[in-house]
C-alpha cells in the first residue's frame, strides 16, 4: 500500500467525549490531524451541546463524521458488556446515529459511517448473532452507509456476511494495541496490550500502510487490510505520536 497514494490509511479517532461540565480529551488539537472524527452519542459520553460543538469542529477541518453508538452506560464509559437482544441494538443503534445524524443535517453535513464503541464493539467481534444485528441496523437506517469493524484474521468471513446483508464495510486497525495471533486485540486487562512508546506506535502504523498487516504478541505474522488507522491524542504523548504516525505515513497537515 503506498501511504502517500490514493489508498492511504485515513487516520481516525474517538472525540466529543466530553459531557457536561467534564472535559475530555484535546479534540481542538486532534481535529486538524485527522481523517475521520468518531463521534460520541450520548449513552458513553457526550451530550447535545457537545455533539453540537465537535461536530462544528470537524465541519471546519473538513473531517469526516462518524457516529459512535454504544451502550448505554455512562457511569463504565461504555466498557461494560450489557446483554441486548437483536432488536434492542436495532434501537440502540437507531437511537443514537439519528441524533447525531440531526445535528450534522441542521450543520450542512452527513454522517460519513458508524463505527460501534467499546464493549459493543468488543462483543460483536466475539458473537456473530451481535455483528450481524450491527450491520442489520446500520442497513436498516441507511443502506448506502458503512460500517466500520476492526479488521482481524477473519476479515474475508466479515466481508462475506456485511455483502448478503447489503451494508458497505470499513475495516479498521490500531496503532497502539498489541494483537493476538487470530488478529483480535489483546485485552486491556493484560500488560503490553497498549504500546506507549512512541516509536513502537509509528513502526506499528506504518507496517500497516506499507505491508498491510503487523506481527502478533507471539510474533505471528498477520495480513490485516485496512482501511483507516486509529489514533489517540487525549493527551501531550499520543497527540505527539499522532503528529508523528501523519507525518510517518506521508500526510503531514
Amino acid at each position: 500500500m503506498d501511504p502517500c497514494g490514493e489508498n492511504a490509511l485515513k487516520l481516525n479517532c474517538d472525540l466529543g467525549e466530553s459531557y457536561g461540565a467534564w472535559q475530555m480529551g484535546n479534540d481542538e488539537a486532534v481535529m486538524p490531524l485527522i481523517d475521520m472524527a468518531n463521534v460520541a452519542c450520548g449513552f458513553h459520553a457526550s451530550d447535545p451541546n457537545i455533539m453540537v460543538r465537535t461536530v462544528q469542529l470537524a465541519a471546519r477541518h473538513g473531517v469526516e463524521i462518524g457516529a459512535h453508538p454504544a451502550y448505554f452506560d455512562l457511569y463504565g464509559f461504555g466498557r461494560r458488556s450489557i446483554p441486548h437482544t437483536a432488536d434492542e441494538i436495532h434501537a440502540l443503534i437507531w437511537y443514537q446515529v439519528g441524533a447525531l445524524d440531526g445535528i450534522c443535517r441542521a450543520h450542512g453535513q452527513r454522517i460519513a459511517y458508524v463505527k460501534p464503541h467499546g464493549a459493543l464493539n468488543n462483543d460483536m467481534m466475539q458473537d456473530p448473532a451481535i455483528l450481524e444485528a450491527v450491520m442489520r441496523a446500520v442497513h436498516g437506517y441507511d443502506p448506502d452507509l458503512p460500517l466500520m469493524i476492526p479488521v482481524t484474521r477473519f476479515h474475508d468471513s466479515h466481508r462475506a456476511v456485511a455483502r448478503e446483508i447489503g451494508v458497505p464495510l470499513l475495516l479498521e486497525a490500531f496503532a497502539d494495541r498489541a494483537y493476538d495471533n487470530d488478529g483480535q486485540l489483546v485485552s486491556r486487562k493484560l500488560e503490553g496490550a497498549v504500546h506507549h512508546d512512541q516509536t513502537r506506535i509509528v513502526d506499528q502504523a506504518r507496517s500497516f500502510a506499507e505491508r498491510g498487516g503487523v506481527f502478533s504478541v507471539e510474533q505471528q505474522w498477520l495480513d490485516l487490510p485496512a482501511d483507516s488507522l486509529c489514533v489517540h491524542g487525549d493527551n501531550p504523548e499520543s497527540l505527539a505520536a499522532v503528529k508523528a504516525i501523519r507525518e510517518a505515513l506521508g500526510q503531514a497537515a
